[in-house]
């Protein structure tokens, strides 16, 4: 009898707020519903400008592997379906966890609530693993606030076919693992008014300009629509900023997906606008999956 290979791992990275608790119990529940292992990791190396004033290294150590090993106790007692592993990683946080994160389905950090002036998403090491990532970085927010799909469909922000494939693949799978469904939604710029005896929208801002956009959502959309045929799935265009349009659709949502662009030069932003929004200012769970 040939065994089924287990499915990578779902890793979930911890550093001791209660934001990474929340963010390894929403992983937990991925595993489960995906039937995929836990890793919990720790990178405990400091930077050598922090490591000279900060805590004895054998100290942050021993209490590494205590919260891991609290954690996974945690997390076995919820969900003792899911295989749950530790590892304590000796190098730095931006490094450890880009480097976990690429042999894993997705690696799963945990962000501070809403309003925030610093934290795991404002902070340098959550937006350098958020821009290095090879794999899919779902941020989860503590403070209870809905915390998966089950609270929701899926909401996947659309750009121009085929550089929106793998959010969208992201989007569906999930959806897929929940028993959810998926709203695809993609931005139209606000209708430009020409002045004059009679104020009218611009013609390039007409119904025809509508129906091109609709048949290049459903188009990009259309592939996965066949592999996940029983995820309903909602297709919207919206004037209005993307960002503004983005965050409407994700108000209910149990998730939010966008994409990331991985062949921009080093000296370019990594992470865009609409990006930046969700993350702060998003009530659930955001994926920024990397593309070509």
């Amino acid at each position: 009898m040939t065994e089924t290979p287990m499915a990578r791992p779902i890793t979930a990275g911890l550093d001791g707020s209660p934001e990474s608790l929340a963010a390894a119990e929403w992983a937990a529940r991925e595993a489960r519903c995906r039937r995929a292992p836990l890793r919990l990791v720790h990178a405990w190396m400091l930077p050598a400008q922090t490591a000279r004033t900060a805590q004895a290294p054998e100290m942050r150590k021993l209490w590494a592997q205590e919260a891991l090993e609290g954690a996974k106790a945690r997390i076995a007692d919820r969900h003792p379906e899911v295989p749950v592993s530790v590892e304590l990683i000796p190098r730095t946080a931006v490094d450890g966890l880009t480097g976990h994160g690429a042999s894993s389905q997705m690696l799963v950090l945990g962000s501070h609530a809403r309003g925030a002036v610093a934290g795991y998403v404002l902070g340098s090491v959550g937006l350098r693993v958020l821009a290095g990532s090879t794999s899919p970085v779902v941020m989860v927010r503590g403070g209870g606030e809905r915390t998966g799909p089950e609270g929701g469909e899926v909401v996947v922000g659309v750009q121009d076919p085929p550089e929106s494939a793998a959010p969208i693949e992201f989007a569906f799978a999930t959806a897929a693992a929940h028993g959810a469904g998926v709203r695809a939604v993609r931005a139209l710029p606000p209708p430009v008014f020409t002045h004059g005896p009679r104020t009218r929208p611009h013609p390039d801002h007409g119904a025809d300009t509508g129906d091109e956009e609709r048949r290049l959502l459903a188009e990009a959309v259309e592939l996965w629509r066949e592999k996940y045929p029983d995820v309903p799935v909602t297709e919207r265009v919206e004037h209005g900023h993307p960002a503004d349009v983005l965050l409407a659709a994700a108000a209910g949502a149990g998730l939010a997906v966008v994409g990331r662009h991985t062949d921009r030069p080093p000296v370019a932003p990594r992470l865009g606008h609409v990006t930046h929004a969700l993350l702060h200012h998003a009530a659930c769970p955001v994926a920024v999956v990397p593309h070509d």
